[in-house]
């Protein structure tokens, strides 16, 4: 099984990292962890201010402060596991990643704002539920 793994570095990341790894009968041998972290895009004026070799230099560095802590995390976990780091749209490129890599299911830490605040601020959780075909795991 291929379980994709949406983080963003928040500690409701960690909560359903521990949630995945305290689990050992959701990832058995031969089974793979994905973990994907979405950068959003900056305006187009600060690459054309910037460059777009600086621009791609800050997403590796933005991409490495999520993702090496995750890494030495299921490294220490023994758990076989691929991380990458794609700028857009987060509940698109989540979606778009879970079926190009024929994800099985997509575990998601959730900030459990409740009705008011997902209605105020939108949910990245509640929109990849809503617009995936694959099941998706909410952990709180």
């Amino acid at each position: 099984m291929k379980i994709l793994l949406a983080a963003d570095g928040s500690p409701f990341t960690q909560k359903a990292l521990e949630f995945i790894t305290a689990r050992k009968n959701l990832l058995i041998e031969g089974d793979e962890l994905l973990v994907v972290n979405v950068q959003a895009p900056v305006p187009g004026r600060v690459t054309t201010m910037l460059g777009s070799a600086d621009v791609a230099a800050y997403y590796a560095e933005e991409a490495t402060k999520v993702l090496a802590p995750i890494q030495t995390f299921l490294e220490n976990h023994a758990v076989r596991h691929r991380c990458m780091s794609v700028v857009g749209h987060a509940v698109d490129e989540i979606i778009f990643a879970a079926k190009n890599e024929h994800a099985e299911i997509i575990v998601m830490g959730t900030h459990g704002h409740g009705w008011l605040g997902r209605a105020v601020m939108g949910s990245i959780a509640q929109r990849v539920v809503t617009g995936s075909e694959i099941p998706v795991l909410l952990v709180k």
